[in-house]
């Protein structure tokens, strides 16, 4: 079939006395089988100093008025507002959030403008390696595998269009290792912090150490989500900046387990809480009136990191950090790699075995001590393998002559 032409419309600049001059898009548009034109006012001067800027805020309606017909887009830009248009919104909140601000902060303004077949790997590569933050500093290579993600992403819904033939993206190298391992709680670290937490506090820093809840899908239990008669957790959503959404993936909403001593914490508090309805939240907000859970950063800043301060603990500890520590206990006590990706809820098994082979230095002393006992025996009698002494080298010599 042949591809529509692609229509821009015209963007330009209306002079106005008493109000600040305004940029408006004009275009054509098809009603009741008649071409008719239109003019849509985008924002003023002061909105959109730059006409760049204001070919950013119509790049997703330019989309919306040529959809229909089989064209072509001109631009990543283009390709980028379809995708906006057509992929993201089925995806979880806080994933469009964080896909947004990749596409808008790094990917558009170097490559938005672009065609697709200009868009070559070996330069998005070296464009990868020296991105920056807006303070100057080096991004983390965590950060720039998202932003290839992202932009492989798009490519990948160009090529589903039938827009792009392959994807440039595929062949971009980067590294995702992190600068430092995750901090994480030991036990002794974790049963002293137990004692120094209020009540609610500590419900929470043990669920979630004892099921490794994401901080989102904790926050967003229900107390209809708790069956405390078979001792089971059903994870159903996740809540991120108080917009509730689902899970992360669909291994997420597998249901996890309860610990009996876990299910009597939750049956106090429960007696304890002023909202105990089956669809109120298990931590809410008393301040919100219980319409909204708590603040997942204000219990580490005012409960959980003062704790770990005064217990003399210098770790950089988050809520993730007790779902690792949660997997590095399971690693640690021999447990069946499957099963814990079942309790870790882990899409991908390969997450899990990347977590279990962080081997500490303890196992790893262990294993040493095994290997060198393979190669040298039970007694690790280092002196048994010294040389002989010149004389004594000397009288074996002798005797066998």
């Amino acid at each position: 079939m042949r591809a529509q032409r692609y229509q821009r419309g015209s963007l330009s600049i209306l002079k106005r006395k008493s109000q600040p001059d305004a940029w408006v898009f004009r275009y054509y548009t098809r009603e009741n089988g008649h071409r008719v034109y239109k003019r849509q006012y985008v924002g003023s001067v002061v909105q959109f100093p730059k006409r760049k800027d204001a070919e950013r805020a119509i790049a997703q309606f330019r989309v919306e008025i040529n959809e229909g017909g089989n064209y072509t887009p001109l631009n990543f830009e283009q390709v980028i507002a379809h995708y906006k248009k057509e992929e993201l919104p089925h995806k979880a909140y806080s994933t469009r959030v964080g896909y947004t601000d990749a596409l808008d902060r790094y990917i558009l303004p170097e490559w938005g403008g672009c065609v697709l077949s200009s868009i070559k790997s070996i330069e998005v590569e070296k464009w990868l390696s020296g991105i920056r933050k807006r303070n100057g500093t080096p991004t983390s290579p965590s950060t720039k595998a998202k932003i290839r993600n992202v932009m492989s992403a798009v490519f990948s819904h160009a090529i589903r269009w039938g827009w792009a033939q392959t994807n440039p993206i595929t062949a971009v190298r980067t590294s995702a290792q992190r600068l430092r391992e995750p901090d994480i709680l030991s036990p002794a670290e974790l049963q002293a912090l137990l004692k120094r937490l209020p009540q609610r506090e500590r419900l929470m820093v043990l669920l979630d150490v004892t099921t490794g809840l994401r901080r989102g899908e904790l926050m967003a239990l229900r107390w209809q989500d708790l069956d405390f008669e078979s001792m089971v957790a059903n994870i159903t959503r996740s809540i991120w900046r108080n917009v509730v959404g689902g899970t992360k993936t669909a291994a997420s909403k597998k249901p996890v387990p309860l610990h009996p001593l876990v299910v009597g914490e939750l049956s106090k508090w429960k007696e304890e809480s002023l909202y105990k309805a089956d669809s109120d939240f298990v931590f809410p907000s008393v301040q919100k009136s219980g319409m909204q859970p708590l603040q997942p950063d204000m219990i580490l800043k005012r409960h959980i990191r003062p704790a770990l301060k005064q217990m003399g603990v210098d770790k950089k500890i988050g809520w993730h950090s007790l779902r690792h520590s949660l997997g590095t206990m399971l690693r640690q006590m021999k447990i069946d790699v499957k099963i814990a990706q079942e309790m870790l809820r882990h899409a991908n098994p390969g997450v899990t075995l990347g977590l279990y082979q962080q081997a500490m230095m303890d196992e790893k002393r262990e294993a040493q001590d095994l290997a060198l006992k393979g190669f040298l025996g039970p007694s690790l009698s280092f002196s048994t393998l010294q040389h002989p002494k010149p004389e004594e080298k000397e009288e074996v010599i002798l005797g066998i002559a």
